[in-house]
């Protein structure tokens, strides 16, 4: 409820002054035609019926502004006008004030008192028949359980339906605001990997182009300016191809065969080697050798055992991101890959280059290779650092993640 609402500032709702109008004037109706219950009781002058029916019509103004308040005028108003000969409008005033007291009062007002106004007329029923031994007693105690027990239960019934109304509502926007989260978190994180994938996929044929081209400008060696426009022109094609590949697979991932003989779209650790083999063929003119160790087998033969897919490309991205790094910012030297298990079980692999100060990287970088690496490690709840590091062979660059690397359920 708002501030501004009638509620609020303790003005009586327009209905509340229709309905105090209303029984005000029908019952001065009555009184002018005299209409009487019955006749007066201890011997109260008829008029008393006017000042109960106008407190009774003061109730009604704060049946909803202040519900309990005016039950507690409406109970003495009741009492006075019965004394005083009743009129029906009183009566009819006072039911819908209990029942305003139940709907609009607090809630544990509104649960004691259905119970109390069972309470007052079993007393009221049980005191009639003691002290008047009349079969109308029966028409009187229905006559009390209709002003008391009727329009109090009638308003937990409606308040118990308005709340549970108020809860669906409140349900469903609650819902509606998490499946709204989901969706933007879904957008985000398919954003995301596509950054990602487009990054690792094209990131190191456009670097290779990059440093050979730069290469080819300040050489003045025909045959080496060859040299860089073939390694050029060989990651174009590669470039544009998986970029190709990629379009494709949003545009439709079942419209898989046009594609079929451009490179795999989930790359495996057994393209490593061929992965080493281009990066060799691009570092070679910035003065960087390439090698890989798997040391995956127990003893160091054959293939490594097979981990979950998502493992080895996640493997396989952060290599290739790693050597296309090495490419941009390694000294001259060696760049070893080595992918191990550790006793853990996880499944760990290490790029160690040559670190040294430079004027400038060979090509540009924005950075997002090391957060898409730590990316694709934190989504499989592995570890990731990357940073220099001093060892027996100088200052190294190291990126290093372990994965975990669940061997994948041979078919049967």
């Amino acid at each position: 409820m708002t501030a501004s609402s009638p509620a609020a500032l303790g003005r009586p709702h327009r209905l509340d002054v229709l309905i105090a109008g209303g029984g005000l004037l029908g019952g001065l109706l009555l009184w002018a035609m005299d209409l009487h219950g019955g006749p007066p009781q201890l011997g109260l002058p008829p008029a008393f019926t006017l000042v109960a029916l106008t407190t009774m019509s003061g109730a009604e103004l704060l049946r909803r502004t202040a519900p309990l308040a005016a039950l507690g005028i409406a109970v003495p108003a009741l009492a006075l006008d019965i004394c005083a000969g009743t009129l029906v409008a009183t009566v009819l005033m006072f039911t819908d004030v209990v029942y305003a007291a139940v709907l609009y009062g607090r809630a544990a007002a509104a649960r004691r008192i259905p119970l109390y106004s069972v309470l007052v007329t079993v007393v009221a029923a049980v005191a009639l028949t003691a002290a008047w031994q009349n079969p109308q007693v029966v028409m009187v105690v229905i006559g009390i359980a209709l002003i008391t027990i009727a329009p109090a239960w009638t308003g937990l019934i409606i308040r118990n339906h308005r709340d549970d109304a108020e809860s669906a509502r409140l349900r469903a926007e609650q819902t509606a605001l998490l499946a709204e989260m989901d969706r933007t978190q879904a957008v985000a994180g398919e954003r995301a990997r596509m950054a990602r994938e487009l990054h690792d996929m094209v990131a190191n044929h456009l670097s290779a182009i990059a440093i050979h081209a730069t290469a080819a400008q300040s050489i003045d060696d025909p045959s080496a300016t060859r040299e860089a426009l073939g390694v050029i022109r060989e990651n174009s094609v590669q470039g544009l191809s998986e970029m190709r590949r990629l379009i494709g697979l949003l545009r439709d991932p079942k419209a898989t065969a046009e594609y079929a003989e451009e490179p795999a779209a989930t790359p495996t650790l057994d393209g490593l080697d061929a992965l080493i083999a281009q990066a060799r063929t691009n570092g070679a003119s910035s003065g960087l050798t390439f090698a890989l160790d798997d040391a995956r087998h127990p003893d160091g033969t054959g293939p490594g055992p097979r981990t979950a897919a998502p493992v080895e490309l996640a493997v396989y991205r952060i290599v290739q991101e790693s050597l296309t790094n090495a490419l941009k910012h390694a000294a001259p030297g060696e760049v070893r890959v080595r992918i191990a298990h550790d006793r853990g079980g996880a499944l760990t692999v290490t790029v160690r280059s040559p670190f040294a100060d430079r004027p400038g990287p060979r090509a540009p970088g924005s950075g997002t290779g090391l957060v898409g690496m730590r990316e694709r490690t934190a989504l499989l709840g592995g570890a990731f650092e990357a940073g220099p590091e001093s060892g027996p062979a100088g200052r190294v660059w190291l990126v290093r993640a372990a994965l975990p690397a669940a061997e994948e359920e041979e078919q049967r």
